[in-house]
């Protein structure tokens, strides 16, 4: 259907210079590229950031293409990284399709997105610390 290989959009740990970067990425992407998300405000985590679904906020990030033989290894790889089981109440993020902005041509593109899962959103929109930018550094 049309989740297939789509991109992935990282904001954390998998950009470019951050820890897992290279870890989980080098060798399996086709492209890597500038992107933003909008309707989302990031939020400081334990080492790591959180995308929480709000309006009017944007995010930045990456647009990560992975290479067509390594999808579904990705894929796998990331959502060990960053827990996720579908479907699980336990879940620290939910993977969903949203729509990222490439920053080279302002196009709208459908990528893989982790925002944080409900009851860690409501957590994090009651007493979290938002990161104004919308820019994570690790």
């Amino acid at each position: 259907g049309e989740r297939v290989n789509l991109p992935f959009f990282v904001y954390g740990t998998l950009r470019p210079g951050e820890r897992n970067h290279d870890l989980l990425l080098r060798g399996r992407t086709l492209r890597e590229e500038p992107g933003r998300l909008r309707g989302a405000v990031l939020y400081e985590g334990p080492g790591y950031p959180y995308a929480v679904e709000e309006p009017g906020a944007v995010v930045s990030g990456e647009l990560v293409t992975a290479l067509p033989g390594a999808y579904p290894a990705l894929l796998a790889a990331l959502d060990r990284l960053e827990e996720y089981v579908p479907g699980d109440p336990r879940n620290l993020y939910e993977r969903v399709v949203r729509e990222v902005v490439r920053e080279a041509d302002g196009v709208a593109v459908r990528a893989w997105v982790y925002v944080a899962a409900p009851a860690v959103a409501t957590r994090l929109r009651a007493r979290g610390k938002p990161i104004g930018s919308g820019e994570w550094r690790g």
